[in-house]
């Protein structure tokens, strides 16, 4: 059974698009999916307008070093015995043709980007803090150069001053190189300063794609508004403005399959009769934004050129 069913989302050139939903919804699928690290079953996957979706291992090798991930875990994510230098440079000793001097400058160059000085070149990870692993992290991801950055939880095992740090690291990086970032996050507090757009994930399909600067105003489908009402808010006053929305039960597991209605119909307050027994699509409701969603009635809008782009079709190829 599909766990990540009839998806279709881009990231622009120059822009972060955030993956949002809860876990178990398929986001970690779906970035195994971009990277090659799963086959997909049905459907396109492109990369710069050129279809790599059957593309064999020693193809995809020439697109891999322009898509990069940063794990969410960095303290399982390095070999405990390997040195920062060593870490770093692994994706340089891969593709080969460089030579050890050379090598070495890019490592140390890669480490300054992030802000580490080159001493942190010597060390090994037990010997750094959490917010240091993840700069290296980053480091090891930006040594090739990459087009596109896909970050998986980056912030999952960082304090909330950290958070900040590497965030505004991200940032820095993305205007000085002109990345493009796929943000995968279940945490709604950071999409809206950190992303251009947001796609919002549940049981493996989107159900709402909009710009981020305005979900708190704009969002629609009610498991995007029960995912901002999730959001801890500091002000006291301000608690009392939530709508206290039921979240009903979690998401069913991967291996389980909906065959009929919306796919949150059991947990939605709004519920019709319709969403249990017809699935809605992905529909145009206003410029810029998508939902899935029948409450709502079409409307026209628009679509950005793509340079990343991964498709789920039903019947002839378009």
């Amino acid at each position: 059974m599909p766990v990540v069913d009839r998806v279709s989302l881009h990231v622009d050139k120059g822009e972060t698009l955030g993956l949002v939903g809860e876990s178990g919804s398929g986001k970690s699928t779906l970035a195994r999916l971009l990277l090659g690290l799963e086959t997909a079953t049905e459907g396109r996957l492109l990369f710069g307008g050129e279809e790599v979706t059957r593309w064999g291992f020693k193809r995809l090798r020439t697109i891999r070093s322009r898509v990069q991930m940063v794990f969410q875990n960095s303290y399982s994510s390095f070999d405990p015995l390997f040195t920062v230098e060593r870490i770093v440079g692994e994706p340089l000793s891969s593709y080969g043709g460089m030579a050890a001097l050379e090598r070495r400058r890019v490592i140390l160059e890669s480490l300054d980007m992030v802000g580490l000085e080159s001493a942190y070149a010597e060390r090994y990870p037990h010997e750094l803090s959490g917010g240091q692993l993840q700069r290296v992290n980053i480091a090891r991801a930006l040594v090739l150069q990459p087009e596109l950055l896909i970050c998986d939880e980056p912030f999952s095992s960082l304090d909330f001053k950290l958070r900040r740090q590497i965030l505004t690291l991200l940032e820095e990086l993305k205007i000085r190189f002109g990345l493009s970032y796929l943000y995968i996050t279940h945490d709604l507090s950071s999409v809206s300063r950190f992303c251009d757009r947001i796609a919002v994930m549940y049981k493996g399909q989107i159900v709402e794609t909009l710009p981020a600067a305005r979900i708190a105003e704009e969002a629609i489908h009610p498991y995007t508004r029960s995912l901002l009402d999730a959001v801890p808010v500091q002000d006291p006053r301000l608690r009392r403005s939530r709508t206290g929305r039921p979240f009903g039960e979690p998401a069913l597991s991967q291996g389980e399959r909906v065959t009929q209605g919306c796919r949150f119909c059991s947990r939605c307050p709004a519920a019709m009769p319709v969403c249990f027994t017809v699935e809605p699509v992905l529909e145009t409701k206003r410029p810029s934004h998508q939902a899935a969603c029948h409450l709502y009635a079409n409307e026209a809008g628009g679509k950005a050129s793509q340079t990343f782009q991964i498709v789920k079709e039903q019947g002839q190829p378009r």
